[in-house]
């Protein structure tokens, strides 16, 4: 069994998976940066909060499923996985048509 069950495989179906599973320049670009990006002061800070609140109550390595979720007034909820680490997502995605793309319609 590999160290997280929860985690992605490599039969992604998004667009990015895929490049990245095709790519294999690309993917040790992504994987220093990521990397650098992480072992920042900030982030460790930032994962050893919510790693000391899931021990707190009872979550850490139970495979339920569930994240810590930071809430707009700071405070933290369990959360499902999905959810949580998908919430931003669409907000940073380009439209389709417009200047860039004029052949395809504006949604």
């Amino acid at each position: 069994m590999s160290r997280n069950s929860l985690a992605g495989s490599k039969s992604g179906k998004s667009s990015s998976a895929r490049y990245y599973q095709n790519n294999k320049k690309a993917r040790d670009a992504k994987k220093r940066y990521d990397s650098e990006y992480q072992n920042t002061e900030e982030r460790v800070k930032y994962r050893e909060n919510l790693n000391e609140k899931n021990r707190q109550n009872g979550d850490y390595g139970n495979k339920d499923g569930k994240d810590l979720s930071h809430t707009t007034d700071g405070d933290l909820v369990k959360e499902n996985q999905s959810t949580n680490r998908g919430r931003n997502r669409g907000k940073k995605r380009k439209k389709k048509g417009g200047k860039r793309y004029p052949s395809l319609p504006e949604y």
